[in-house]
């Protein structure tokens, strides 16, 4: 099998490798002379030829990882201490460092004139459209990544139900598979349904960094309208982190994780598992939600959901080096996990839910990681992360009796109880059916740093899918003549970066290579020239190669004024689900489906970080154009045409997607920080006869906001009191095509405008070691839809206690 011979060819070459050169942690803790920790301290650390920044937490802990060994200066600056300069060597894997600044007066840092730049600076001064998330402090809350994800602009989180429910990202309102997310450069997709991104704990990841519409090289793949890459912490640190929530519809999340690594081998072990369970029993309500009675009349009701039901459970274990003469990180390890998901309905909400409708889902996969900075040479940088496995999904529907909102037996126009003639919740008759994938994904990166004004780096994704279908109530011979499916993809990149007019200018240059290979062999029974029946196999196949490039460019007009913008020929390619069909998801297979083409562009501003006194804020915006060919989404609906169970992924033809989004964040003293941002865009298609009309299904204006200040030593001393207040706007849309004049029928198509406030508060202990977080999702009560009379959850409440150990 190809996938099986790359990923061995891959590991046993990764474990030959040997290199000469070492790096090394350094981990510090910085307090005032008042011995109290200091938050949010700006600290430098750098040589004639390296520079690295970072930020003390609320304990007043920093570290910075993988430093070369040598001889290097930290700076440290703060609000409320003057700047203290220390000299240090790096010659140890493991470094640390207790660090004591004089308590002062206010210090304007205007005066200091820092030239070092934080991380989430530096990569939204590479000319990209990006918003680079910090999840810090949302690690001890109570709230999701995708809370996260939707308070920051140009994006939209649209799910459909409670926990565990279908999500999808828009961006700059383009959605589904045009926008890919990954977990450390890897398709979030390759791991299985289990593992989403609310999956993820809070505390293990570093940031997110949101991409739209122009992707970067290094992020190797078809995506068309942006990318969500999720960075997960990988410093060699000792830590033990764990938490547990539980909250409305008998919600409960926990999850472990930790390090260990002996630090004269440098042998590490990583691990993380969670589990998830909610029964989503909220109350819903609307035209659909009716019980009818005798003679067919319908009655309004609110009702609770009562097949809906998700659990997941997952983990993760490696072992490996880290920081040893040949490997910054190596790790060999195993993913698994596994899911059940109720089914409440199809992809409507209809008068007749669903009952005893159910998906279950597994997976389980080896991976490797080998990370090395300066291999062979220095500046030459390698970086290989390849996973291989088995995933399976069984969709089990074999229950005809039809039921009410109310839970109980649905009744005809006589009274009496009834059953659907086809045998199953939806049309299609009973099933069993099972899905098996065998799944691979290599992903190289190369980089070359010429020197400090010039790199060039060269990125390749390999990944495959090679599908299986059957069905347990079919009989021996029709699972026999059940197809097999098969998905191969390459995509490699090529960046060159430079730095010029002292480092004022800031430019990436890219290409990308697209190749793709589907292939469905369905065995049919023909007849030979003799006239007996033979077994053959149809073979339907294609293969797409397509080209793609583009540009970002970011030009500081001042240090606080930079002009940034990007462009790209993207290419997204048909997925799986598309192509091949999904059973579970109500997914029809589409196998003449055309890759999606589209010209993005991005022009936009950043002001900032201004500081006045106590005061500190950053604003930043962005317009763009989406041109689109061949966009690949759902038949555009009118009142005549809308199914409402079943899902044909179609090319809509053209489109196009223009606007603008910006964005506010401000803080005062550290103590109070206010963020706001604002998107508004138009996403358009054309009749065949050059008519302009919106795409349905499309919330074209939203606005949030989100308010947070923090106490300190009000409860006990040494203790931290955080209070967050966050609000969502979503302006009113319709998933029905205008009909002009005639708009007789559009209201039931219409989702109405929505404003939802969050309100939580987070204690952290003195220890600092636990804290605890108690949120209230959607304070009023209000109906809350993504797509048309799907309801998502109301008013919810929250508990969670977090634990961390950082020191062992």
């Amino acid at each position: 099998m190809p996938s099986v011979k790359i990923f061995s060819t891959f590991s046993l070459f990764f474990l030959s490798i040997l290199a000469f050169s070492q790096n090394g942690d350094l981990y510090g803790n910085v307090k005032f002379d008042t011995k109290e920790p200091v938050l949010g301290a700006y600290i430098i650390l750098k040589s004639s030829s390296f520079q690295k920044e970072a930020n003390s937490d609320i304990n007043g802990d920093f570290y910075f990882e993988n430093i070369p060994y040598g001889n290097y200066t930290l700076q440290l600056h703060s609000l409320n201490a003057e700047v203290k300069t220390i000299d240090i060597t790096i010659n140890t894997s493991e470094k640390n460092l207790d660090v004591t600044l004089t308590f002062s007066s206010y210090q304007d840092l205007k005066e200091i004139q820092i030239a070092g730049k934080t991380l989430k600076r530096q990569i939204e001064d590479k000319g990209f459209a990006v918003n680079v998330i910090k999840t810090k402090e949302a690690s001890i809350r109570n709230i999701q990544t995708n809370d996260l994800l939707n308070t920051t602009a140009g994006v939209k989180i649209r799910q459909n139900g409670g926990l565990g429910s279908n999500v999808e990202y828009s961006l700059n309102g383009l959605s589904g598979s045009s926008v890919r997310i990954f977990i450390d450069g890897v398709p979030i997709t390759m791991y299985g349904s289990s593992y989403s991104l609310n999956s993820i704990p809070a505390s293990m990841i570093k940031n997110i960094e949101v991409y739209k519409g122009v992707v970067p090289g290094h992020l190797a793949d078809d995506a068309l309208g942006g990318a969500i890459n999720i960075v997960l912490h990988n410093s060699t640190k000792n830590y033990l982190n764990a938490s547990a929530s539980y909250g409305s519809f008998n919600t409960f999340q926990t999850n472990v994780n930790g390090l260990y690594r002996f630090e004269k081998s440098g042998f590490t072990v990583k691990a993380s598992m969670f589990h998830n369970y909610s029964d989503n029993d909220y109350k819903v309500s609307g035209r659909s939600v009716v019980v009818t009675g005798l003679g067919g009349a319908q009655t309004p009701i609110t009702a609770r959901r009562f097949n809906d039901a998700y659990r997941s459970t997952g983990g993760m274990a490696q072992i490996g080096f880290t920081n040893v003469k040949w490997a910054d990180q190596f790790f060999v390890g195993v993913t698994s996990s596994d899911d059940y998901k109720e089914v409440q309905h199809g992809a409507f909400m209809t008068i007749t839910p669903y009952k005893d409708r159910f998906l279950e889902s597994d997976a389980l996969l080896g991976n490797l990681i080998y990370k090395k900075r300066d291999l062979f040479t220095e500046g030459f940088d390698v970086n290989v992360n390849a996973l291989y496995g088995k995933r399976n999904r069984i969709v089990n529907d074999t229950v005809a009796a039809a039921y009410s909102w109310n839970g109980e037996r649905a009744i005809d126009f006589r009274g009496d109880e009834y059953e659907y003639t086809w045998g199953s919740q939806q049309e299609g008759g009973p099933t069993l059916a099972k899905i098996e994938r065998n799944v691979a994904a290599v992903r190289t990166g190369l980089s070359y740093t010429i020197n400090e004004h010039h790199k060039v780096l060269f990125n390749h994704a390999y990944s495959s899918i090679e599908r299986e279908d059957s069905d347990a109530l079919r009989t021996v011979l029709e699972n026999t003549f059940m197809g097999t499916r098969d998905l191969y993809k390459n995509i490699f990149a090529l960046t060159y970066e430079l730095s010029a007019i002292n480092n004022q200018l800031k430019t990436s240059i890219f290409g990308k290579y697209y190749s793709q290979k589907t292939l469905s062999i369905d065995p049919a029974i023909a007849t030979d020239s003799e006239g007996n029946d033979t077994v053959v196999d149809e073979t339907v196949k294609a293969n797409n190669k397509y080209e793609g490039f583009g540009f970002a460019a970011s030009y500081a007009i001042t240090p606080t004024v930079s002009l940034l913008t990007s462009a790209e020929k993207a290419i997204r390619l048909p997925n799986e689900t598309e192509v091949f069909g999904n059973d579970g998801d109500n997914v029809v297979a589409n196998p003449s489906l055309n890759p999606e083409v589209s010209n993005n562009f991005n022009i936009g501003f950043r002001f900032g970080r201004f500081k006045i006194k106590k005061h500190a804020f950053t604003i930043s915006t962005n317009a763009f154009i989406r041109d689109i060919k061949d966009r690949i989404g759902l038949p555009i609906e009118t009142s005549l045409n809308v199914d409402d169970e079943l899902i044909l992924y179609v090319n809509q033809g053209n489109a196009k997607s223009k606007g603008i989004d910006a964005q506010l964040n401000y803080t005062y003293n550290k103590n109070l920080g206010f963020n706001f941002n604002i998107s508004r865009f138009d996403l358009t298609s054309e009749t065949t006869n050059g008519t302009e009309f919106d795409i349905p299904n499309t919330p074209f204006f939203t606005m949030n906001g989100s308010l947070r200040y923090s106490f300190k030593e009000l409860i006990q001393k040494k203790s931290l009191l955080n209070l967050f207040y966050s609000v969502y706007f979503t302006d009113e849309f319709s998933y029905l095509v205008s009909q002009g004049s005639n708009t007789v029928g559009d209201d039931f198509f219409k989702v109405p405008e929505q404003l939802v406030h969050d309100l939580g508060l987070t204690y952290s202990f003195p220890n600092r070691r636990l804290a605890m977080s108690f949120d209230i999702k959607n304070i009023f009560d209000e109906p809350v839809y993504d797509n048309l009379s799907v309801q998502k959850p109301g008013r919810a409440f929250y508990l969670k206690l977090n634990y961390t150990i950082n020191k062992f």
